[in-house]
């Protein structure tokens, strides 16, 4: 089985606009562009808020245990069902998890394996 991986890196905003220009350009002169995915932050600071290590222990829990609803997985966590809501609309927000809904409920599902994370120094 394949090895799903999402890229997160840090990048500035001069930066992501000037990868953001180049690639135009070469879209303008007809040049092939590669297809780069990933979840891109400002700052280190901005990764830490987002990324959390309870909403890391929610990525986990959403991966190996697939819980079928948020209250599921809350119970999983044994944490507060508001708490555990709010992180996961974070997540799904920022693009670290999907919502799959069902009949009744809504399930958080991690499309990936691994995370990477690219810093430039």
């Amino acid at each position: 089985m394949k090895v799903k991986k999402i890229k997160i890196g840090i990048k500035d905003i001069k930066t992501a606009l000037d990868d953001f220009a180049a690639t135009a350009e070469a879209i303008e002169r007809g040049e092939k562009v590669k297809k780069e995915t990933g979840i891109y932050f400002t700052s280190i600071e901005a990764f830490r808020k987002a990324l959390t290590p309870k909403r890391l222990e929610l990525l986990h829990i959403i991966k190996t245990r697939k819980p079928s609803s948020i209250n599921e997985l809350a119970r999983f966590a044994k944490r507060d069902i508001k708490n555990v809501a709010d992180d996961v609309k974070h997540l799904e927000r920022i693009g670290f998890i999907v919502i799959e809904e069902t009949k009744r409920k809504s399930a958080p599902v991690v499309k990936y394996d691994r995370i990477n994370l690219e810093i430039a120094v």
